[in-house]
């Protein structure tokens, strides 16, 4: 389960200040769109303000006379209508333009969150993203941007309704000061409901946003894990442990429901209770004579006019917490640095390429683990001496040669491997290829330079064409070639629909040796001068591995394998032998053999697991 999240709630000054932080920022972001919002927010405005004084003196001028003479005239009536549905027109013209700009606003905000922070995921490091979990980078892309961009729907008419507010305010005063007074003692009350609110829905919002992403978390654990949970029975304890977050989530949305249900309300009530003081009040002036129907009428509605603002600010506010919260997680992706930088330079362009690693360190990133001697797991950042790496590795891998990398679990094979095609950058020496540091390399050029095969290997849910092309424009000839190469030709022809067989999520159709062998077409119909296979053999037969091995022998690359069978690494043109992160011996096989005592028990020792019953 994922640890509690140690941020403390902000302050009132630091929450306020990040919300109109996050205003500001939302604005520059999508200008034109809140523009066409504002426009729609001000006719609505205005043709309100209007509204209430057509009504007026339709009251005065129409509905009194009409009811003192028993008639009226047909112009006089035809006018009227005229007017208010004039009116009545403009301001639905303006509420489609005000919830236009909003609704465009709000999607191109979350258009342009998304893509940077995806974009800010690929540029960031392998270490990384192995320091977050899948289920987090989901939630910061989703639930995260969607919490931001929220504020958008109710800003355009937050801030349309600032002229409305203010224009209004001083016609009531005109209008009444007195009935002005009675109403404006609304103000105060409202204020306090949206404080107290805001107060505890902050610690609720932040709460509720962290719960997403553990339940994202988790749910993409289970499904990534389907089969282990099957197979071992785990079924009930993994529903468990999704139901336990989910309830807490459901806990939390409820009682940020609870909060909006008393909130709005009130919010609603507040101008209702105001408007039936100035009618009882404004009945006695009518009575008096020191007021008109029509007035009192166009008072009423203006009234409601600065209702309305208050409802919309309540609504802004209302959205403020979850927003600025949705914003800070989002943020905290985007100021991530450490981008990988590359370089202008270019590799040669003929036959294999030479690869070289002088006096090369590297250790995985700081880990942290929970003490669980602590009262409540206190996070504990991992000692060094429990980081895994390589230290000292030098190796020179010559053009059109094959190497394999032997040695035990855990000795640094798969690290050196990834050290080759810049997986991760050494934490001190030089990895170079033809010469060249790979850190002074184009982007491009590098990736068209060399290739990495995986033992995990990964299929999207698309055809084995597309598998193996991933999208670039590679002949049918060049696909078919490569996964002739790779001994894939012949089990794809005989799918369904051959090469156009979609091989279903994560290759599920096909078995582990099919899917490393798709795997290695999909790096061999790039003609890549460095080939590194990462143990990406292991799931196939013996016989295929060394049919493929001989064809990669008699292509211009260069192959670096990291493997345990024997079978493959007679076929090396040299052995390097590593263990505890270091470089022990190199040689041939039966140069190592020979005299190297850890090198021969641990050839015998696969040799004997791969013996036939």
């Amino acid at each position: 389960m994922p640890p509690s999240d140690p941020t403390p709630i902000p302050t009132d000054s630091v929450r306020m200040g990040k919300g109109l932080d996050l205003i500001k920022r939302q604005l520059r972001r999508a200008p034109r769109e809140f523009l066409v919002g504002g426009i729609g927010t001000v006719l609505y405005a205005a043709m309100t303000i209007v509204s209430s004084y057509v009504l007026g003196w339709v009251t005065d001028e129409v509905l009194f006379p009409a009811v003192d003479a028993g008639d009226v005239g047909t112009a006089t009536l035809a006018g009227a209508a005229a007017a208010v549905l004039g009116v009545s027109a403009l301001r639905g013209a303006g509420i489609a333009l005000r919830r236009l700009g909003a609704y465009h606003a709000q999607f191109r905000l979350q258009y342009r969150d998304r893509v940077e922070v995806t974009d800010r995921y690929l540029r960031l490091p392998v270490e990384w993203h192995r320091k977050h979990s899948t289920g987090q980078l989901l939630a910061n892309a989703n639930e995260d941007v969607e919490a931001a961009s929220f504020i958008a729907a109710p800003l355009p008419m937050a801030f349309g309704v600032l002229l409305m507010l203010v224009v209004t305010g001083i016609l009531l005063l005109i209008t009444d000061p007195f009935l002005a007074l009675i109403g404006f003692m609304m103000g105060p009350a409202l204020f306090i409901a949206n404080f107290t609110y805001q107060r505890r829905m902050r610690a609720v919002a932040a709460t509720a946003q962290r719960l997403r992403a553990e339940v994202a978390d988790i749910a993409h654990e289970s499904f990534d894990a389907a089969l282990v949970v099957k197979t071992l029975g785990r079924e009930d304890a993994e529903v468990g442990r999704f139901g336990e977050r989910s309830d807490a989530l459901r806990d939390r949305m409820v009682e940020v429901g609870r909060l909006r249900a008393m909130f709005d309300p009130i919010i609603e009530a507040l101008p209702n209770v105001a408007i039936l003081a100035v009618l009882a009040v404004g009945a006695l002036r009518v009575d008096q004579g020191l007021l008109t129907p029509g007035a009192l009428v166009t008072f009423a509605i203006l009234f409601r006019l600065v209702a309305m603002p208050m409802r919309v600010f309540g609504w802004l506010l209302g959205e403020l917490p979850r927003s600025v919260v949705g914003m800070e997680r989002v943020e905290s992706v985007l100021s991530e640095t450490g981008d990988v930088v590359y370089g202008t330079k270019a590799p040669d362009d003929n036959g294999g390429a030479t690869s070289t690693a002088s006096t090369v360190g590297y250790l995985y990133p700081e880990t942290e683990h929970v003490d669980l001697s602590a009262t409540e797991g206190a996070v504990v950042p991992s000692d060094d001496r429990d980081r895994r790496g390589v230290d000292e590795i030098t190796l020179n891998v010559r053009a059109g040669k094959t190497v394999a990398i032997v040695g035990p679990t855990g000795s640094g094979k798969s690290t050196i491997a990834h050290l080759l095609v810049r997986l991760f950058d050494p934490d001190r020496g030089v990895v170079s290829l033809d010469g060249h540091g790979l850190v002074d390399l184009d982007r491009d050029a590098l990736a068209r330079s060399v290739s990495i095969v995986f033992q995990e290997t990964f299929l999207f849910n698309e055809s084995v064409h597309e598998n193996i092309t991933l999208g670039e424009p590679f002949t049918d000839q060049e696909v078919v070639s490569a996964a002739r190469l790779a001994r894939a030709h012949d089990f794809v022809t005989q799918l369904d629909d051959g090469y156009a067989t979609v091989v279903g999520e994560r290759g599920a159709s096909l078995s582990g040796g099919q899917r490393q062998r798709i795997a290695l077409a999909r790096a061999l119909v790039r003609k890549p001068r460095l080939l590194v296979l990462d143990d990406a053999t292991s799931a196939i037969d013996p016989a295929i591995e060394g049919e493929i091995l001989e064809g990669l022998a008699n292509l211009d690359t260069t192959v670096v394998i990291v493997a345990y069978r024997r079978s493959s690494i007679v076929l090396a043109d040299e052995v390097i032998y590593v263990e505890d992160g270091r470089v022990v011996d190199r040689g041939s096989h039966d140069d190592l053999y020979g005299r190297l005592p850890a090198y021969r028990r641990l050839i015998d020792a696969y040799g004997k697991l791969e013996e036939p019953a």
